[in-house]
């Protein structure tokens, strides 16, 4: 099936969002929850499986919504589709501070290999799967499991990194090993493995973990600085425990300081 043939328009720095412009019978899939605005006249269809295609049969919504599950997404997806004569605009924002990344499968060869949390939306048409790593290690460690997703097709479709992006294209044979967190995505032909860290010191003492993830060109590589799982870390890890107020934080003083403010009571 041929994708449906979109415009849009990135906006923002920190919390994007992207902007699609449909002409008519034009749609988009998205993952719930990713939905900002719309204008009057798109209709929002819940698709059960993967929405590469309406007419796809029992069968096909069986096996499309198999493959959602395997990557622990929903069984359902959201199609929004212009039913207007005029092009009508619809919205779709970043989950958390980021970028949203434009990706045109037509030219990486119709496929995309993806973080299993990273889609956000793409042209109706595109098929949203799934990829199984070929090798042992590279499932047991590499912090997405056997599964990542693959978006497969003709159109544009748009993924969501943490942080800053970084893109590489890789030459053949050239390496670029990565924390494994910190993968978006890559084209079909990077050859992606894990590689342990090694050493003892590093082992028990780098806090990196104990794997790297080893990418080989020739492909293109897409890098997040700040991947979902650290930054949610970051912010436990920042909370105050037992769910009173830590002013402290960062003062000399510490709970001391708090003590002295008169917040404390006995």
């Amino acid at each position: 099936m041929k994708a449906h043939e979109i415009d849009y328009k990135i906006y923002g720095e920190e919390m994007q969002f992207v902007e699609i412009e449909l002409d008519p019978q034009e749609g988009v899939v998205a993952e719930a929850g990713s939905f900002m605005m719309m204008d009057d006249g798109i209709k929002m269809e819940t698709i059960f499986g993967d929405g590469s295609s309406k007419d796809e049969g029992f069968l096909g919504s069986i096996l499309g919504a198999g493959k959602r599950i395997l990557t622990g997404e929903s069984l359902f997806i959201t199609a929004f589709y212009n039913n207007l004569s005029g092009k009508r605009r619809i919205s779709f924002a970043s989950p958390y501070p980021g970028k949203i990344i434009p990706i045109d499968l037509t030219a990486f060869n119709g496929k995309f290999i993806c973080q299993k949390d990273a889609f956000l939306c793409a042209a109706k048409g595109v098929s949203i799967g799934i990829e199984f790593s070929k090798k042992l290690g590279r499932g047991l460690f590499g912090g997405e499991g056997f599964i990542m997703q693959n978006l497969e097709g003709n159109g544009m479709a748009f993924v969501h990194a943490g942080g800053t992006m970084v893109k590489r294209e890789l030459r053949s044979g050239e390496i670029l090993r990565v924390d494994t967190g910190c993968i978006i995505g890559f084209t079909q032909d990077v050859d992606y493995d894990i590689e342990f860290i090694g050493g003892i010191r590093n082992t028990i003492f780098g806090g990196e973990g104990l794997f790297f993830a080893k990418l080989q060109g020739p492909g293109t590589v897409y890098i997040q600085s700040l991947p979902f799982s650290r930054l949610a870390g970051r912010v436990l890890a920042a909370a105050p425990k037992g769910g009173g107020k830590d002013k402290g934080e960062g003062s000399i003083l510490g709970g001391l300081g708090d003590l002295l403010d008169g917040d404390n009571r006995f």
